[in-house]
C-alpha cells in the first residue's frame, strides 16, 4: 500500500490568510460570521492536567513531560461541576477525560469513580503506554469495570495501524507499549475504542481495513465499520489555510450548526495559577481567551462565533466531533 512516509509535509500547503479569523463578528470578505447557539449538554469534558509521558509531533494541546500549564484536576475541581450537571436537570450524560496523558493524573480513578457514581457514562482518552499499566491504575480500572461494567470506555490514541508510522508521529516503541495496553485492557473485558488520524493520503476505506486487519490479529472486540469504536480525525494545523464558515454555509454544506459539538458540550480546566478551574467552549481551543466563558456551566452557554481555523477544519469540514 503506497502511503506518504512524512505526514507532516506541511509546506506544500497554503499558508493561513491573515485577514482570516480576525473580526469574531465577520470574516474576511466582510461577511457575517456563523456562529452556534448552545442546545443541551450532551458530553462534558474535564482536562486533567496536560502532563503526559510522551510528546508528539503535532499534540494539538502541546502536552509533553514538562507540561504544566493545565495542572492535574482534583475531585474538589470537579465535584462542583457534577453538582451543576444535576442543578441544570442535564440528566445523565457523557463526562469525558482528556488530557495530557489522563492516567498520570494521581487523582484518576477517583475521578472516574465520581462521574460513575452519579449515573454519567464515561468517555476516557488514552495512549494506554506506561501511566495506564502502572498496578494501582489497572487495579482502579478493574474495580470500575466490575462495579460500572459497559458505563466506561477507553479510546486508545493509535494514529496509524502500522507501527513506523504511529511511531514517527509519538515516537520510538510507542506502537509497542500501547499494543500491550490494548491487549491487557482486551483481556479484562474493559470497553475499548480506537482514535486514528487521518494524515496519511489513505482514503477511509484502506484506514478502515487497515485498522481490521490489526484488530483481527489481536482478537480486539472493536468494529471498524462504526464511527464510534474507529473514530478517524482530521489534522489540525492553524497556520493551514482554510475558508471561515459563514452563516450561508450551513445550506451550501447541507449541515446543521446543532451537529457541531460547541452545541452540546464544554470542557472543564484548571490553568496553572489559577484559584479555580474555568469553562472552555471546546476541547480544542485552549489557547484562545475568546473560547473561554467562566467559572460555571450556567454561565458557559452563550453561543459560539466559529472564529477559529479549527473550527472550519476539524468541526465543520471535517464532520469529526471529540465526543463519543
Amino acid at each position: 500500500m503506497n502511503i506518504i512516509a512524512d505526514p507532516k509535509n506541511l509546506g506544500a500547503q497554503p499558508a493561513l490568510d491573515p485577514k482570516k479569523f480576525q473580526n469574531p463578528d465577520v470574516t474576511a470578505k466582510g461577511e457575517k460570521r456563523a456562529r452556534v447557539y448552545f442546545k443541551e449538554l450532551k458530553t462534558l469534558w474535564f482536562m486533567t492536567g496536560s502532563l503526559c509521558n510522551i510528546e508528539c509531533i503535532n499534540c494539538y494541546i502541546d502536552s509533553s513531560p514538562k507540561a504544566d500549564h493545565f495542572v492535574y484536576l482534583t475531585p474538589d475541581d470537579m465535584a462542583p461541576y457534577l453538582d451543576e450537571v444535576e442543578a441544570l436537570g442535564c440528566g445523565k450524560i457523557e463526562i469525558a477525560f482528556t488530557g495530557g496523558e489522563p492516567y498520570m493524573n494521581p487523582h484518576i480513578i477517583r475521578l472516574s469513580e465520581m462521574a460513575l457514581e452519579r449515573g454519567h457514562s464515561l468517555l476516557v482518552l488514552t495512549n494506554a503506554m506506561k501511566p495506564m499499566m502502572r498496578p494501582r491504575v489497572q487495579a482502579g480500572l478493574v474495580g470500575l469495570q466490575e462495579r460500572f461494567s459497559d458505563a466506561m470506555t477507553l479510546r486508545i490514541s493509535l494514529d496509524h495501524y502500522a507501527e513506523e508510522h504511529h511511531d514517527h508521529e509519538r515516537g520510538a516503541r510507542s506502537f509497542t507499549e500501547a499494543l500491550k495496553g490494548l491487549n491487557w485492557l482486551s483481556d479484562n473485558g474493559i470497553n475499548m475504542n480506537i482514535a486514528g488520524r487521518t494524515i496519511w493520503n489513505e482514503s477511509e476505506t484502506q484506514s478502515r481495513r487497515g485498522y481490521a486487519d490489526l484488530i483481527k490479529r489481536n482478537g480486539w472486540q472493536i468494529d471498524t465499520d462504526d464511527t464510534k469504536q474507529l473514530v478517524l480525525f482530521p489534522e489540525m494545523d492553524g497556520q493551514v489555510d482554510v475558508p471561515e464558515i459563514t452563516t450561508a454555509c450551513w445550506d451550501i454544506l447541507g449541515k446543521s450548526p446543532d451537529e457541531i459539538m460547541c452545541s452540546s458540550s464544554r470542557m472543564v480546566v484548571r490553568r496553572k495559577g489559577a484559584d479555580r478551574a474555568t469553562v472552555l467552549a471546546c476541547t480544542l481551543l485552549w489557547d484562545d481567551d475568546q473560547f473561554e466563558l467562566g467559572a460555571t456551566l450556567r454561565g458557559a452557554r452563550a453561543p459560539i462565533k466559529l472564529n477559529h481555523p479549527h473550527c472550519a477544519k476539524f468541526c465543520v469540514l471535517g464532520g469529526a466531533s471529540c465526543s463519543a
